[in-house]
């Protein structure tokens, strides 16, 4: 099988900007809702029109995820769910023909080796990972493994990081860049934090600074059309990864369940088409 690699990445992002619009990126972890549920459920997102899958990596110790995903993940660890599962799902998805990024605490990684990780992730097709507790300054394995195997490197930036940490995060970055919508853990609100856009519009002057041209994508709050066509409007792409778990969490079934993923991806999908439309001038 050829890899899904960075490239391939840039390339549905870029994809994506060319057609005036943000892509979609949509997150479920390995192992939920069974080892290949997991596959399914992300062969029906790519169906209902999400861009790239980050697949997570069940972990005993979440800092940064919400109820509804804790539910999913400590399900996927009960079951068993271990490393080589995740890659064989991110092998699924890139078969589907989407990039597969996995999202990810250091832990893991470092335990199983940094290389080691890297080699499999790329031999399964995947095209990165996202980190969101590992920092510049803490990554050189990372970075070195990363670049030996052309994989991408997505780190996240806050509101509260200043420019000169924007610059140095977004230095290491390759693939895109993560800025967190709000301080806090993962989860479906009401409304998207209108301090999302001031901190993609920092993020892309330090990178223009630069004169580096990554995307920006927007995660965490985002769960349904609306909200994704919003943030669609400044960004360029949207994360959506509570949403999908909680379909998942509340099917009757299988069947049920598969549906309605890929449902709200067609309608996220409509969300981030919309977000940038432009009426037309009157006279």
């Amino acid at each position: 099988m050829s890899a899904t690699t960075i490239n391939t990445l840039s390339e549905v992002l870029a994809t994506a900007k060319a057609e005036n619009r943000a892509a979609l990126v949509g997150y479920l972890p390995a192992g939920f809702p069974s080892r290949d549920g997991a596959i399914d459920a992300c062969r029906a997102m790519i169906d209902g029109g999400v861009d790239i899958i980050e697949v997570g990596l069940p972990y005993s110790d979440p800092q940064m995820d919400g109820p509804v995903i804790q539910r999913a993940v400590e399900a996927a660890l009960e079951a068993g769910t271990v490393t080589p599962d995740v890659l064989r799902t991110v092998e699924g998805v890139a078969a589907a023909g989407a990039p597969a990024l996995v999202m990810t605490y250091w832990n893991p990684v470092e335990r199983y080796g940094v290389e080691r990780f890297a080699g499999e992730l790329a031999n399964a097709g995947g095209a990165g990972l996202i980190t969101p507790d590992l920092i510049p300054e803490e990554a050189d394995d990372w970075i070195a493994a990363s670049d030996a195997h052309g994989l991408g490197r997505v780190f996240l930036v806050a509101q509260t990081s200043t420019d000169e940490r924007i610059a140095l995060t977004t230095s290491v970055c390759r693939g895109f860049v993560y800025a967190a919508s709000l301080m806090g853990v993962t989860g479906t609100r009401a409304t998207v934090n209108s301090a999302a856009e001031g901190l993609v519009g920092r993020t892309r002057a330090v990178l223009e600074s630069a004169g580096n041209d990554l995307p920006v994508c927007v995660g965490l709050g985002v769960s349904n059309s609306a909200q994704a066509a919003e943030v669609a409007r400044y960004a360029d792409g949207v994360i959506v990864g509570s949403a999908f778990v909680r379909r998942l969490l509340e099917a009757k079934d299988t069947a049920a369940g598969l549906a309605a993923v890929r449902d709200l991806a067609a309608e996220l999908a409509a969300g981030v088409r919309s977000g940038r439309e432009v009426s037309p001038l009157r006279g």
